[in-house]
């Protein structure tokens, strides 16, 4: 039931019919009442959650790096987002309900800096992971100072070790410490970030990797 607050011509609060009155900060208004959700999720729904959730337990590990690697393409919106769009448009693949994420489309970085020439990632001992590559610094924006970004996600726990400060460009090689993965499996990228840390290049996948 409504209640008159102020005569005839006043606003009322409660609900009559299809009607709900009330006020806010002084203002009286009316809205129509909302209608109970009764109708299940639709097949497209479901397909949209299932491939967000992949990508989901994916990033968050590595929420602070994308932060940062992916600013130079998160226009009103968080770098996390960005590659949220940007994973969920192209690094799902198969048929609901068996979608999987293809890591090598995925991006753990995306800006306009060249990356490196022939980048690679393999296993040394006690937990280790090097990564090599050819200097290139001089073709675009590329400089011999910027940071190399070294990632490791492991599937199994759902676990990612990364740097965004890993070696210089002109150095050639950087090692990323993965001893809490021994003996698993990890997907690896790697990238660039300018000393400034205004730059980025866009990742490139690096290989599936058995941590010794």
């Amino acid at each position: 039931m409504g209640t008159i607050q102020k005569g005839i011509l006043g606003g009322f609060s409660g609900k009559v019919g299809s009607v709900v009155g009330g006020s806010w900060k002084g203002i009286d208004y009316m809205r129509s009442k909302a209608n109970r959700r009764t109708a299940t999720s639709t097949q497209r729904q479901k397909e949209q959650q299932m491939k967000f959730g992949l990508i989901a337990k994916f990033q968050q590990p590595l929420a602070n790096l994308l932060a940062i690697s992916f600013k130079s393409y998160a226009i009103k919106m968080t770098g996390s987002n960005s590659a949220m769009s940007y994973n969920l448009r192209n690094a799902i693949t198969g048929t609901y309900p068996d979608f999987t994420i293809d890591y090598s489309k995925a991006l753990v970085s995306r800006g306009d800096m060249p990356n490196a020439i022939n980048p690679t990632a393999t296993a040394a001992a006690a937990g280790v992971v090097n990564f090599t590559w050819q200097n290139n610094a001089g073709a675009g924006k590329a400089s011999d100072t910027d940071k190399s970004i070294l990632v490791a996600y492991c599937p199994e726990l759902d676990q990612s070790i990364f740097t965004d400060a890993g070696a210089d460009r002109s150095e050639e090689t950087a090692s990323l410490d993965l001893a809490a993965f021994s003996g698993l499996q990890v997907e690896t990228w790697m990238g660039f970030i300018s000393a400034s840390g205004k730059l980025t290049a866009t990742s490139v996948f690096t290989g599936e990797v058995t941590v010794q």
